[in-house]
Formats: C-alpha cells, sequence, structure tokens
C-alpha cells in the first residue's frame, strides 16, 4: 500500500490516538495536532520506529495557529494526503434554558470552526495535486437528538452537510470527502462532557458494551483504504447496545 502524509487532528487520545496507531502500523506518515503536547510527545515515543511522525501543540479554535503550523510543515509532512477532522467536544448535558453560553461557544468553535479552518488550509493543496481525502468525524447526535443535545448535535449536523457540501465543490476532481458518524463510544468524551466528573461519565456506558476507539480507528482505515475511484460518502455506526427509541409523547395530567 502507497505511503501517505495522514493529519490527524484531535490526535492526543480516544479517536484520533487510536487512528494515529492504525496508520502507523502501516508506515504511512504521520501530522498528529492537539492542544495537549504531552499526550503527544507520548503517542510519539509510542510509535517511533513504525512512522515518521511530526507532532503540532494546535488549538484548532485558534485560526492564525492553524494558518501558520499547516503553513510551515517541515519537508516530507508538507503535502496532506488525508486530513482527519477529529477534534471535537461535547460540554453539558442540560436543556438549552439552562447551558453555560461558554459551553455552546466552545462546541461550535471546536466542532465547526476548527473544522473549517483545517480543511480550507489543506485542501487547495489537494486539489492542485487532484488527489487526497477530507475525512470528518461527525456522530449520530447530528442525525438522531436526544435531550441536552441541543448544540452539540447541532454542530454535528454541520459536520455531515458540509461533507456533502464539499463533495459537491469537488465534483471533477479525485478529492474524496467521508463524514463519519459514530455512536456510543468509550473514550474521554463523556468525561470532558462531565469536565472530569468519573462517575457521571461511567454512567454513561454503564451496562452497555459501547464501541471502542479502535472500532471507529478501523473504520477510517477501512474507508480510507477504498480504492480511489470510491468515496465512502457517510458512514454511520453504533454498537448493538444502541439503536432509536419510540417518538417521545408528553401528557398532561388528567
Amino acid at each position: 500500500m502507497k505511503v501517505q502524509t495522514i493529519l490527524i487532528t484531535g490526535a492526543s487520545s480516544g479517536f484520533g490516538a487510536a487512528c494515529a496507531r492504525i496508520f502507523a502500523e502501516e508506515g504511512n506518515r504521520l501530522v498528529l495536532a492537539a492542544r495537549r503536547i504531552d499526550p503527544l510527545l507520548a503517542l510519539q515515543e509510542e510509535l517511533a520506529g513504525k512512522a515518521e511522525i511530526h507532532i503540532i501543540p494546535l488549538d484548532v479554535r485558534d485560526r492564525e495557529a492553524v494558518h501558520g503550523a499547516l503553513g510551515s510543515l517541515p519537508a516530507g509532512f508538507g503535502e496532506i494526503d488525508v486530513l482527519l477532522n477529529n477534534a471535537g467536544l461535547a460540554l453539558g448535558l442540560e436543556p438549552a434554558h439552562q447551558v453555560n453560553l461558554d459551553d455552546w461557544d466552545t462546541m461550535v468553535d471546536t466542532n465547526i470552526k476548527g473544522l473549517m479552518y483545517c480543511t480550507r488550509f489543506v485542501l487547495p493543496g489537494m486539489v492542485a495535486r487532484n488527489r487526497g481525502h477530507i475525512v470528518n468525524i461527525g456522530s449520530t447526535a447530528g442525525a438522531w437528538p436526544y435531550p441536552g443535545g441541543n448544540v452539540y448535535g447541532g454542530t454535528k449536523a454541520f459536520v455531515t452537510q458540509f461533507s456533502r457540501n464539499l463533495r459537491s465543490d469537488l465534483l471533477g476532481t479525485r478529492v474524496r470527502v467521508t463524514c463519519i458518524q459514530p455512536g456510543m463510544a468509550e473514550t474521554e468524551f463523556s468525561r470532558v462532557r462531565f469536565k472530569g466528573d468519573e462517575q457521571l461519565a461511567a454512567r454513561v456506558y454503564q451496562g452497555t458494551e459501547p464501541l471502542t476507539a479502535e472500532d471507529v480507528a478501523e473504520t477510517v482505515n477501512w474507508v480510507v483504504s477504498r480504492p480511489a475511484h470510491v468515496n465512502i460518502n457517510t458512514l454511520e455506526l453504533m454498537s448493538i447496545h444502541q439503536s432509536w427509541g419510540p417518538f417521545a409523547v408528553y401528557r398532561e395530567d388528567g
């Protein structure tokens, strides 16, 4: 298989780190970006000898930082073949009339604007080379609502529609676009959502067998490894312990 240069955002843990491991096993060149430098350094050390790795401490919400980092990649890493837009988060589970507006801002800035910035700075090179693949990590929350999902679900619905529109813009090129929509998965996701409350986070997965980061990484790898003429548009995956419920109906007393 051809060695590719793969840029992963949110690479310090969860889906991003699992994808880095699986891509490294195949000898790809990796650009790993995340806000936390220590986990990136640990991941770089873990994967040493398997792949060439360049790490970037980066907050994707910072437009100028994204531009600077992606515009100054070292020789051998500058031509990105695959961009995995993985950086994202959920904060809180309160109903919309009780949320902290700062949490909404953070989700929009990370899940939407950060994804936009990274895509915009990488895409021109892909179009010029007439090859490449944008893989966006969405969520089942972008298609299926749940109480407290409000803005998080809205940001992930954006990811799905943005992916579709990107593919429309790129018709006539050989640049592929995929949106992967995982359901419930046990990573740092719930710990972040509940701001470090381990008990609340554990309760989300109690009595279930959720998806793992490795499940999602294998899915990403499968999508990326399809023949160059095959574009997987959207792929939704859930644990067997998760499905859809009936319509909610509120009934007044009496």
